[in-house]
């Protein structure tokens, strides 16, 4: 009898009503937009998201509560990556065409100043305690601003052009896909020096990466082949490897939930069940659409882009997670 019961009780404790991990709610098109899309920022106390159309050379401000787009702005050079940096009001582009990082007032989109680097400016991530944004650019470095001043305070030398880098808020650390040299470097951002290196073996094309800073967990996604990687960042061991669709450009982690979101250009957003540190299992895949590769997570949200294709405009497929 203690066995049925203790059956009943963990089939009680199971949740049928939400099998599915992702809830298409809303699709926003994007008028006008031709071309592939990259990064994307957020300003959640404003319902905004900032759209990089790299292919369209605009960043598109889309009304998340209205559900449509309320300004494009144009005039850039291949835009990729997209902050928002709500404590100076400012709105970071970071430019692949000219190497440009252009600073705007995020009220009324004026230019504040602009930031020169060598070529391929692309991701962008801020350091809130030291009010200083990374910018990944060039053959291989990262530039650093001082968002105060916004003027260039330094740089940091790496082995090829720096794709996703994430920062660790508990420690000087930053972890930089470098897929030219086939590894992950560890950057100390006080000494600006590379302090060590994860190989990838022969596993290449280290693109997306996300952290889970309170397992010391580090994912990275691959394209050759397809493959989302875990590592340890105490060791810089690799713990875990799962099958993954194609053409992936960004991984998040949802703390609240132990799950990864992986947006693969393939068609699909695949979903993963962290189910400890070291143990992963594929919950689902989600349809999307194919060239929708490029993602943001915030909160309860994943928004994903999906660029033009034939007659079917570019738009932004606002998912739901479910809980």
């Amino acid at each position: 009898m203690r066995a049925i019961a203790l059956l009943a009780l963990c089939l009680g404790s199971m949740e049928p009503a939400h099998a599915n991990a992702l809830k298409l709610v809303q699709t926003i098109p994007l008028s006008g937009v031709e071309g592939r899309i990259d990064h994307f920022g957020i300003d959640p106390a404003g319902d905004r998201l900032f759209v990089a159309a790299l292919g369209n050379n605009t960043v598109e401000v889309v009304d998340l509560k209205g559900g449509k787009v309320s300004r494009t702005l144009s005039g850039f050079s291949e835009p990729q990556g997209i902050l928002f940096v709500p404590e100076f009001n400012r709105l970071y582009v970071a430019n692949g065409g000219d190497g440009a990082l252009r600073v705007f007032d995020a009220t009324t989109f004026a230019p504040v100043t602009t930031i020169k680097f060598e070529n391929d400016a692309d991701n962008v991530r801020y350091d809130t305690a030291t009010k200083q944004v990374y910018v990944g650019y060039g053959s291989g470095a990262l530039g650093v601003v001082d968002a105060e001043k916004n003027v260039l305070a330094g740089t940091i030398p790496l082995t090829g052009h720096p794709e996703s880098f994430q920062l660790e808020t508990n420690s000087p650390r930053i972890f930089v896909n470098v897929p030219r040299s086939h590894n992950i470097a560890v950057v100390d951002r006080v000494t600006k020096e590379t302090v060590g290196t994860w190989s990838l073996g022969l596993v290449a094309a280290n693109f997306p990466m996300a952290l889970d800073q309170a397992n010391h967990r580090a994912f990275i996604a691959t394209r050759a082949p397809a493959r989302l990687l875990v590592f340890d960042t105490t060791s810089g061991r690799e713990v875990a490897k799962l099958d993954l669709h194609g053409d992936c450009d960004d991984v998040f982690y949802d703390a609240s939930l132990h799950q990864i979101y992986a947006s693969c250009g393939e068609g699909f957003i695949d979903v993963f069940t962290q189910i400890d540190a070291d143990h992963y299992a594929e919950r689902e895949a989600v349809k999307s659409a194919k060239k929708a590769r490029t993602a943001f997570f915030s909160g309860d949200m994943l928004y994903l882009a999906s660029p033009k294709n034939g007659e079917t405009p570019a738009a932004i497929h606002c998912y739901e997670v479910r809980r």
